[in-house]
């Protein structure tokens, strides 16, 4: 049982704990509210995705650099800093599309009698 003496009650209003922002948005939904086109996303991060860190760090030193190219730089560079895999599916997902996924089901006729 817990200890009262530890607990702390909710205060009604702005609590620190509560995330009223909600969920953060997504990388390329993020994007999309800046003017690109899906296709110009797509097309671009097909192209980063296969480009050097010293090509990329390029990108994001270049003043003349898009606001899109130097997004999806800073996010593979910090996707590989972290160690994180998650941004970089998320952009392989939004170029190539999901693995086909498969699923096994047993499907077993029971007779409407048979209750063995």
């Amino acid at each position: 049982m817990a200890n009262e003496q530890n607990l702390k009650p909710f205060k009604k209003g702005n609590d620190p704990r509560r995330n009223v922002e909600g969920r953060p948005r997504k990388f390329v939904t993020t994007l999309a509210k800046q003017g690109y086109s899906k296709s110009e996303v797509i097309e671009t991060i097909n192209a980063m995705m296969s480009m050097t860190m010293d090509e990329l760090k390029s990108i994001w030193d270049d003043k003349d650099s898009t606001v899109l190219e130097k997004t999806i730089a800073n996010a593979i560079k910090r996707s590989i800093e972290k160690g994180s895999l998650y941004t970089i599916e998320s952009l392989l997902n939004r170029v190539h599309g999901l693995p086909k996924q498969e699923t096994q089901t047993d499907i077993r006729i029971v007779d409407k009698f048979d209750f063995d």
